[in-house]
């Protein structure tokens, strides 16, 4: 048994809730708890016009029989009706987040999956706010995590990215890259492939410039500062190899010669992670001191409250934290 797997609903006016039912509807054969943190009776009416039958309960102790229990952390009820980026729906979903952290910290909850949130509505309900990741970091007192983004496409073929920094405009991404990011990032991907149960921990690292700089020509960042980490990493054991093209790197890992791809910055490394895993592709947090895992998606306003949602990127996540709750225990 995997104990309990805490659910942060994220914003309820996106797909949030639906992919999480849905992905729990597909998960409910297991023997795993989840405690959803959301409101109970908009879950109870999204679920009957979704067709769906879990056996939610209200969550009062970990002692009670059942498995798919809800826990409300947000005082005020939610209206059915709320608009699309409703500050309401913010505030309670940083709500949701914050009471799942705290659940992990204190080892109530194995594992935090996250539904998506809207940076926008969060920071106009006058939270601050740069993403989830900066967010459980914050609250955790974890001041670099790293952000990895992996999923398979229908062959069963894993691409696994980690980020040596996150959510930065292009602009500043060579100013702020420091050595720093780059070793942290590539000691978290060999451990997250330790932690996958992989029999090998093969890190490729990306260049930051096209042509990996072209031996200066396109910038000097990986002779003076990515390519000395990859080297001091190579000594200290760790198997990874790099600065490599970024353009060509990501078709070696795909066929398999890396575990894991170090990029140097957001796009570069989710734009062909989602080529491969658009679906199926998830964010896991490394460095916390808790499991964190979210499905690689945004809020979807369009089609929320339509039934139309795929779940199979929020199922990934449950099943991702679910295997690493494993693991650990």
């Amino acid at each position: 048994m995997t104990g309990w797997i805490a659910i942060a609903l994220g914003d309820v006016t996106g797909i949030g809730p639906e992919v999480t039912l849905k992905a729990l509807a597909a998960e409910s054969a297991d023997d795993t708890h989840y405690l959803l943190l959301g409101d109970f009776d908009l879950l109870q009416s999204l679920q009957q016009r979704l067709g769906l039958s879990l056996d939610l309960r209200r969550y009062s102790s970990a002692s009670e029989s059942g498995r798919f229990f809800v826990h409300n952390p947000f005082a005020e009820p939610l209206a059915f009706d709320l608009p699309s980026g409703s500050a309401t729906a913010a505030r309670a979903a940083i709500a949701y987040l914050t009471d799942g952290a705290q659940r992990c910290l204190r080892l109530e909850a194995d594992a935090l999956v996250t539904a998506p949130v809207n940076k926008e509505a969060i920071m106009r309900s006058g939270q601050p706010f740069i993403g989830q990741t900066e967010f459980l970091s914050q609250l955790a007192g974890i001041p670099r995590p790293v952000m990895m983004l992996l999923g398979q496409d229908e062959r069963g073929r894993w691409l696994r990215v980690a980020l040596a920094t996150t959510h930065l405009p292009l602009k500043l991404v060579a100013a702020q890259l420091t050595a720093e990011h780059v070793q942290l990032a590539i000691e978290r991907a060999a451990q997250a492939c330790r932690d996958l149960g992989l029999s090998h921990q093969r890190v490729a690292v990306c260049g930051l410039n096209p042509h990996a700089g072209e031996g200066g020509e396109f910038g000097d960042e990986e002779i003076k500062m990515i390519r000395p980490v990859v080297e001091a990493a190579n000594a200290r054991g760790f198997d990874v190899i790099g600065p490599l093209p970024a353009d060509t790197l990501f078709y070696y890992a795909y066929r398999g010669d890396y575990d894991a791809v170090v990029a140097m910055y957001h796009d570069q490394g989710l734009a062909p992670l989602k080529m491969v895993a658009f679906e199926k592709g998830i964010n896991w947090t490394l460095g916390l001191p808790f499991i964190r895992t979210s499905p690689d998606h945004g809020t979807a306003y369009d089609i929320a409250g339509k039934g139309k949602a795929d779940p199979s990127s929020m199922r990934a996540a449950i099943q991702l934290a679910k295997q690493l709750a494993r693991a650990r225990s």
